[in-house]
């Protein structure tokens, strides 16, 4: 578009505003705004636009000697004066998308340019508060801004407008506690009297914005004029009422409502959050991994938060890091603070799955267990005292603040069912017990989609029996140690089924990492040693042989069931046993699905297959309505190099993002975060990968495995069931990727569900 085309009139004096549709592109704010209402018919204080890079033509030309775009604006500043009436002053306003800290003040009372040279005059009062206004955008753009950001910036707008006579009202669109329809009083102010006119510009500006607004008005002759609309920041539940009010009131239509509600708004919905943080600061900040806000007691021990929690106290378990033996304590603590660890650290995964806030990655945390005191920044804190952590911006702060209550009613189901309506990929959760599974229902989960079976020994009881298979010396010991095993999963997987009745639940393998299984503390490995009937001397000689340099890339995933068939067949036997029990207990059929975890060859999953194929052929609960498939969990780059040959094995590949992130970059996903906070300050990183998929690496690879796989198995279906699965961004991502379904931790559901219907609407 041409310079001359980047000033125009958005409420002229006389008629209705026309503007071509690249001119309707550039309209942000209260340009928006005005102009809607102006377009709508409505009176509109007399109002045009210009862009900076317009200014700045403007000027140039001025240097040069031109004159035709000093003409054009000449032309445009001409539509603010009413027909036979003299040019009014002026004001200056900034117009832009969203609140920028240190943006102008309108400038009033601007006496109006004596003649065209004047009209264009940087050192003279018009021109000076131009150029004021669009200074306070910000400094310019450096050097390797992108071609979007450089033209965002020359977009930029600056409104002129005539100076409005009449009395000055100003009120706000919608209550910013309930979001019921207004008008009302801005906070500490009286409601002013407004004309009956009000009523119309009112809901034609709420119906456009979607958004609850602050309108200045003025009011002459019992009549309302629009100067001027803002956006008010309330809280989530405020705007979920007021996006569904307007649908029942006829305003939109339920895809209006999905459409034009933000979606990273839900977390408020869904967890409690810091009621008024503004007047706090914070003693200390690390990573916010899981939403939420909690206060409570510090404790040190998982022992100590079960103590607690028997007590009927809140506390925050307060920890260097989280493992498998911490659960028990971790299911009784309100909150989790670690000093190691990420997005997709244990205690980032437990919080997430159970609904609880935790800060990761707190740098200065200090625990000095002797004294039972801790450092976090500056200061030094006592077991039990009470702090309050905000796990949606990693913030600690000292005492108990209040905090909101989440809001889950009608209104969110409602908006949740119509965001179904248009959503195609499905969204399940990863989930492994009943708990967790019930809540990821109560959210509209569509199935499991990663049931980590080693998560499911997370008790005292079942992590001995779990670490005397890790121990045992030789196959006799290793089976032994199985026949306890395949009662407790059985059992589990005959609940799974029966509480999924009839949806897809998907089983990964056998996958821990055995560091995280074994005993680490003084206490818990003489423990260990007395449950297994073992010297202290003989345990840590046991524990010496299984040391792995890197744990993570090491004896894990399908390469444990391939060096020790019998853990495959302990699984199969407890899973059978579970569609069994289930199927005998209800109507509906149980839909297993088995997925093969860190595969790289298809030799692999081929393997593997053909060991569950021979203990599943003979089980006749799959002659009788249950189901089976196989897959493959997708999370190392030569993986997706060869999904053609590993789509040939299976019915699904499900790729596990959190690993192939891992494995993509060559970061450790537990250690990025000391790092990863000097490449965002140096711009090397535009987002934490681990948070956000990384499009052009790991997203390309997903790419490209999903097209070789369906190249050789057109019926292949596809999931992600990595943490990415329930960011906003990521998603919008995967919806252009042609997958099945996501699967994502309970709490993240509604944000996926969505978010994937605003993307595929």
């Amino acid at each position: 578009m041409a310079p001359s085309q980047h000033m125009f009139a958005i409420a002229p004096a006389q008629g209705r505003p026309s503007l071509s549709r690249s001119q309707l592109r550039l309209l942000r704010g209260k340009a928006l705004w005005l102009y809607t209402a102006a377009e709508a018919g409505l009176r509109v204080v007399p109002t045009i636009a210009i862009t900076r890079s317009a200014w700045e033509a403007l000027e140039a030309e001025c240097d040069s000697g031109g004159d035709t775009l000093r003409k054009v604006w000449v032309a445009t500043l001409f539509k603010l004066v009413r027909p036979g009436a003299r040019p009014p002053e002026l004001v200056v306003r900034t117009s832009a998308p969203r609140h920028i800290p240190g943006l102008l003040s309108a400038r009033v009372g601007l006496t109006a340019p004596a003649d065209e040279f004047e009209a264009v005059d940087p050192a003279g009062p018009f021109g000076y508060a131009i150029n004021a206004a669009f200074r306070s955008y910000g400094p310019p753009a450096p050097g390797w801004a992108s071609e979007t950001e450089l033209e965002a910036r020359a977009n930029e707008i600056v409104i002129v407008q005539a100076l409005a006579s009449g009395r000055i009202a100003q009120f706000l669109t919608r209550d910013t506690v309930t979001g019921a329809p207004g008008p009302f009083p801005l906070p500490g102010k009286t409601m002013p009297d407004l004309p009956p006119d009000t009523a119309e510009l009112m809901a034609t500006i709420d119906a456009t914005s979607g958004q609850h607004m602050s309108l200045l008005i003025s009011v002459e002759n019992g009549e309302a004029q629009m100067l001027s609309a803002r956006s008010v920041q309330v809280s989530a539940g405020a705007q979920l009422e007021a996006a569904v009010g307007r649908v029942d009131s006829k305003v939109w239509t339920p895809a209006d409502a999905v459409r034009r509600f933000n979606s990273a708004q839900l977390p408020q919905l869904l967890h409690p959050r810091l009621a008024a943080p503004e007047g706090a600061r914070p003693v200390a900040t690390g990573l916010g991994v899981s939403p939420g806000a909690a206060s409570g007691e510090i404790v040190f021990t998982a022992d100590d938060a079960a103590r607690c929690r028997a007590r009927g106290r809140h506390c925050i378990l307060v920890v260097m890091e989280t493992g498998p033996g911490d659960i028990e304590g971790m299911k009784a603590a309100t909150g989790f603070v670690t000093a190691r660890g990420g997005m997709t650290s244990h205690a980032a995964v437990v919080a997430r799955i159970t609904g609880k806030p935790c800060v990761a990655g707190l740098r200065t945390l200090q625990i000095d267990p002797e004294n039972g005191t801790c450092r976090m920044g500056e200061r030094t804190f006592s077991a039990g005292e009470r702090i309050t952590i905000d796990g949606n911006e990693g913030d600690i702060y000292a005492g108990s603040l209040p905090l909101s209550r989440p809001h889950i009613g009608g209104a969110l189901s409602r908006l949740l069912d119509w965001a179904d309506d248009t959503r195609t990929i499905a969204v399940r959760t990863n989930a492994e017990t009943i708990d967790a599974v019930r809540t990821a229902l109560s959210f509209g989960a569509e199935g499991i989609g990663l049931a980590r079976s080693e998560h499911m020994f997370f008790s005292a009881e079942r992590m001995v029996a779990l670490r005397r298979l890790i121990l045992s010396e030789n196959e006799d010991d290793r089976e032994a140690a199985l026949e306890g095993l395949v009662d407790y999963q059985a059992a589990d997987y005959a609940a799974l089924f029966a509480t999924m009745q009839g949806k897809p639940v998907t089983v990964r393998l056998f996958d821990p990492p055995l560091h995280e299984f074994l005993p680490r503390t003084e206490d818990d490995v003489e423990d260990t040693a007395a449950s297994l009937g073992l010297s202290v001397k003989a345990l840590r000689a046991r524990l010496q042989r299984l040391v792995e340099v890197n744990p993570m890339l090491g004896h894990r995933g399908c390469r444990l069931v391939i060096t020790y068939p019998e853990i495959l067949a302990m699984q199969i036997r407890a899973l059978v046993a579970g569609v069994e029990t289930a199927m005998d207990n209800q109507d509906m059929p149980v839909a297993l699905e088995i997925m093969v975890p860190f595969v790289t060859s298809a030799r692999e999953v081929a393997w593997v297959k053909s060991r569950i194929l021979d203990h599943i052929g003979h089980a006749e609960v799959f002659q009788r309505g249950a189901s089976f498939s196989l897959g493959a969990m997708v999370e190392l780059p030569r993986a997706c190099l060869r999904a053609g040959d590993i789509a040939k094995e299976v019915d699904f590949i499900s790729f596990g993002t959190n690993d192939l992130t891992q494995t993509t970059y060559g970061i450790s996903r537990d250690d990025a975060p000391a790092f990863l906070a000097t490449y965002h300050r140096k711009n090397l990183y535009d987002v934490d990968p681990f948070v956000t998929i990384d499009r052009r690496g790991v997203g390309e690879l997903i790419q490209m495995a999903i097209e070789r796989g369906r190249a050789v198995n057109p019926h292949l279906k596809v999931g992600i069931c990595g943490e990415h699965a329930g960011e906003p961004n990521s998603l919008r991502f995967f919806s252009g990727l042609n997958i099945d379904y996501v699967s994502c931790s309970p709490y993240r559901v509604p944000v996926a569900r969505m978010v994937l219907a605003q993307s595929e609407g």
